[in-house]
């Protein structure tokens, strides 16, 4: 699963659990290596056939954008694995910090006992998990899987209840 659970001593920073959440990662860097490299080799292996003849020259640059353009996406999902969604959560209070690379950190802060816990079945994604006070509704998770999701409103909510109770 990617989220973690943590326990947290009372004394050390106040807050008895904390909720690390981050993006799943299916790739890794030596398997980008391979992609990259088993793309090229068979974008350049037709165009063997025509090496010495103008064609080349009109399909080469397609084949040189194709393999960019994947470069380019896969280099995009690397950046974008550096999201983290942290929740400190404890009696009186509950911080969820949102860290996006290249933006600040966006901090919401509220009571525990007011927040409920809801999946959406008509949200931007499937079985979309959103926290609410009661005043603001934010997403949390947007980018795991549903079943992730259905499993962290699961842990969530018993949780809230242990703090509640």
């Amino acid at each position: 699963m990617p989220y973690q659970w943590q326990n947290m001593a009372p004394e050390r920073s106040g807050a008895i659990f904390r909720l690390e959440v981050w993006p799943y990662r299916s790739l890794p860097r030596r398997g980008f290596v391979w992609v990259i490299a088993l793309t090229a080799a068979g974008l350049a292996l037709p165009l063997l056939a025509l090496l010495g003849t103008p064609e080349l020259w009109g399909l080469l640059p397609f084949a040189g954008l194709a393999v960019w353009g994947l470069w380019h996406a896969i280099s995009r999902s690397y950046r974008d694995a550096g999201m983290r969604e942290v929740m400190l959560l404890d009696r009186g209070n509950l911080t969820l910090t949102r860290s996006d690379p290249g933006r600040p950190d966006r901090v919401w802060q509220t009571n525990p006992y007011w927040v409920r816990v809801a999946l959406r079945h008509n949200g931007p994604v499937e079985d979309y998990l959103v926290l609410t006070d009661g005043k603001r509704e934010i997403e949390l998770g947007a980018f795991l899987s549903p079943e992730e999701r259905q499993s962290l409103h699961a842990e969530l909510e018993r949780r809230l209840e242990t703090l509640r109770g």
